[in-house]
């Protein structure tokens, strides 16, 4: 039975609950013999994929945003999902709820704060946006928690935000708390994931595991020319005429990525049982005819230099949410159309089995909002070696 509360809101959208709703914590389900996560913030799932593919059990997804967290159920039914707004929901009941079902103790906390007013993209980002704060929400379950390792991801944006006084305030706030942190800025191109999306990843260790420092995985990719593009991401796609959708592959994968993407390659992501949010936008004529007239890697419109037409060559910009406006943020390198969801989840790393819902929109919102989730296990995947005797970072 689910649980239903009043909460109030930080800010007015439609698809921003005015309740909490908690799913599945009653369903006294088997859980997998694997150490837990709980993934805060948790958007669509990238923390929640790629720490899985490392041996992490994503028990608990949390977000406010209901499109994403439609999403995150979808693809985690044997999981809490919990719809609502973090400040409200007290970490302590979750912890209870947890117990009920016979999770006591958490492995690894992850958090993709909302980076808004961080973001190099916003305009209208300063210091004293109150979404630079929610970090703050997420020490909290930190404290009532105290897992092994805890892991917050935001954008390069925080870094020169205040002077870079609020990532001083982030490792401050683990050090209080009993964890060995350490900041880096990965690119997740060095990582294999076919865009350019550089963010700031801050990873604790409690000291009362284990009094060591995390050292941050080696680049797998050490020049910018090998960096894997958007042919070798998409390629393998269908084609699509405007407004079409397509549910059936055509065509073998022609690269190891595509392989990995459609459950054939050396991680064990499963197979998807048919290809799924793959349609192209419906655009008008004319933006048809502007992105046929668009060169590769050139934008397609004056006033918006970040608009492009990705080209074959080179790997994705940075994907981006968007807004809640019905636009395209890229074109399609080779067709005269802007990318299909899938299209967009595959530069993103998620695979072709992981399921977007919530309309064509929301879903951009959602991919565009993600942690790489390829670049999530390269993070996360020292981190269980390391619980399982594997790994010494002391060495």
């Amino acid at each position: 039975m689910d649980s239903s509360y009043k909460l109030k809101l930080v800010e007015e959208s439609p698809y921003i609950r005015q309740d909490i709703i908690i799913k599945n914590h009653e369903s006294k389900k088997i859980l997998k013999p694997k150490p837990y996560m709980i993934d805060l913030f948790c958007g669509a799932g990238g923390f929640s994929v790629g720490a899985e593919l490392s041996g992490f059990h994503p028990i608990l997804g949390l977000d406010h945003f209901e499109p994403a967290m439609k999403t995150w159920e979808y693809n985690h039914p044997d999981s809490i999902s919990v719809l609502g707004n973090i400040k409200d929901i007290d970490p302590i009941e979750i912890k209870t709820i947890l117990k009920s079902n016979g999770v006591n103790n958490i492995s690894l906390i992850t958090g993709g704060v909302p980076c808004q007013g961080f973001s190099l993209a916003n305009r209208k980002r300063h210091a004293n946006d109150e979404r630079n704060f929610l970090f703050i929400e997420y020490m909290k379950y930190i404290k009532v928690f105290k897992p092994q390792f805890i892991i917050l991801e935001n954008v390069s944006g925080m870094k020169s935000t205040n002077n870079g006084q609020f990532v001083k305030n982030i490792l401050s706030m683990m050090d209080e708390l009993g964890y060995n942190a350490t900041v880096d800025l990965l690119n997740a191109a060095d990582y294999g994931v076919p865009q350019i999306r550089k963010r700031i990843i801050f990873v604790g260790i409690n000291r009362e595991f284990a009094d060591v420092y995390y050292k941050f995985p080696r680049r797998k990719i050490l020049k910018e020319t090998d960096y894997l593009t958007v042919k070798d991401a998409i390629s393998d796609l269908p084609e699509l005429n405007n407004n079409q959708t397509v549910t059936e592959y055509n065509n073998n994968p022609k690269t190891e990525y595509q392989k990995i993407m459609r459950g054939e390659g050396e991680l064990s992501i499963k197979k998807p049982l048919k290809l799924a949010n793959h349609t192209a936008p419906n655009h008008t004529k004319a933006t048809i005819e502007k992105i046929k007239q668009t060169k590769q890697g050139k934008p397609m419109y004056e006033k918006y230099k970040q608009r492009i037409r990705l080209s074959n060559h080179s790997p994705s910009p940075t994907q981006l949410a968007g807004g809640i406006r019905p636009q395209f943020q890229f074109g399609h390198p080779e067709q005269n159309r802007g990318l299909s969801i899938r299209e967009r989840a595959r530069i993103q790393s998620f695979p072709d089995s992981y399921i977007f819902k919530g309309g064509l929109v929301q879903e951009r919102v959602q991919t565009g909002n993600a942690v790489p989730p390829l670049l999530v296990y390269e993070i996360t995947k020292p981190l269980f070696e390391f619980l399982e005797g594997r790994r010494d970072f002391n060495v």
